[in-house]
């Protein structure tokens, strides 16, 4: 073959590889097209990334066979009926907790996530495995179907499929509900709270109308409580601090901060009853059980044998009421009144 038939054939070669090779590659997608479907690598990358990873909690997780929902960034269900799942079936996890990630399941529109083992207890592969013999079969392995399950899930749902996502992508949608980032609970914790709410736990302050959860981020568990009940109502005094700092009694009744005391080392009382947070939730709290004085055995600042020369409060604001001076001892039947007149028997 001649040199020149030799460089023609060349040259034709290279423009149909050329040709082919632009034929298969992907064309660029055009803007406001659908993305991509899940890739397989990605699918293996994130069952890989996510299966068993330790999360803090941002949302609270009922228990039972329902779940929370999570789409365009609003989880489901929320408000009253999520409260009234809590209060049903208890919870399964809450914010600032730490749980696992114990299964993973991608679906047609959907990424399945659940947590601590799920809402439905699951057998072991040997808890299967029965023994046969004259008198029937039986288990090698006891079972535990009576243990309830402590778990729950959180599907996040996609519209018509799932596209290609990567791990830290996946982890951004599921921020309103899983916290990958936090090193310490109340880092989580923090995050689902108001702002003010937030700047009095960071500084260990206790407002009124706070929880018990809000309350043990801010002071930490009580070293003392102090249970009463004053009509129908039944209240808790927790009591912070011991002589000689500043002690703090704050009062809840059910689950809401309704009264804040501070005795000071030099004998000032500061109280607090007005509601100073709203979160929203219905008064359970009883205006008789504000005011109340505290305990007997309630602890305080004075020396043995120390006498205060004024016991009142000098600090009341708006709200703030003394309590009531201790009733007077009746008179003895058998002394005069004070006008001098013998009692009439």
């Amino acid at each position: 073959m001649k040199p020149r038939s030799l460089s023609l054939l060349f040259g034709y070669l290279l423009v149909s590889v050329a040709l082919s090779a632009s034929d298969q590659a992907p064309a660029n997608p055009k803007p406001g097209s659908p993305p991509a479907h899940l890739s397989k690598e990605n699918r293996i990358d994130i069952i890989r990334a996510f299966d068993s990873e330790l999360v803090y909690i941002r949302s609270p997780f009922p228990m039972g066979k329902r779940g929370l929902t999570l789409k365009d960034g609003l989880v489901t269900p929320t408000g009253q009926e999520l409260q009234t799942m809590m209060a049903m079936y208890g919870p399964a996890v809450k914010p600032g907790d730490q749980a696992r990630i114990s299964r993973i399941d991608i679906r047609n529109d959907r990424i399945h996530f659940e947590i601590n083992g799920g809402p439905v207890k699951k057998q072991k592969w040997y808890q299967r495995i029965e023994v046969g013999g004259m008198g029937g079969t039986a288990p090698i392995a006891p079972s535990d179907s009576n243990a309830n399950p402590r778990g729950s899930y959180v599907d996040l749902v996609f519209d018509h499929y799932v596209p290609d996502l990567t791990g830290p992508e996946l982890k951004k949608l599921l921020r309103p509900v899983f916290d990958f980032d936090a090193k310490f609970p109340v880092d989580a914790y923090l995050e689902t709270v108001p702002p003010k709410v937030k700047e009095a736990i960071k500084n260990h302050q206790v407002l009124v109308g706070m929880n018990r959860e809000m309350v043990t981020y801010a002071k930490g568990r009580p070293p003392k409580k102090i249970r009463e009940k004053n009509g129908d109502t039944e209240y808790e005094d927790w009591i912070y601090g011991e002589p000689p700092q500043d002690v703090d009694f704050v009062r809840l009744v059910g689950d809401e901060v309704v009264r804040v005391e501070t005795m000071k080392v030099d004998g000032e009382k500061i109280v607090r009853t007005e509601k100073e947070i709203d979160l929203g939730t219905k008064p359970t709290v009883a205006q008789n059980t504000q005011n109340q004085p505290r305990p007997a055995n309630a602890p305080s600042l004075r020396r043995p044998g120390e006498e205060l020369p004024n016991d009142s409060p000098k600090t009341l604001p708006a709200g703030g009421v003394a309590p009531p001076p201790p009733p007077t001892s009746a008179p003895d039947p058998g002394t005069a009144p004070p006008n001098g007149n013998s009692p009439n028997l």
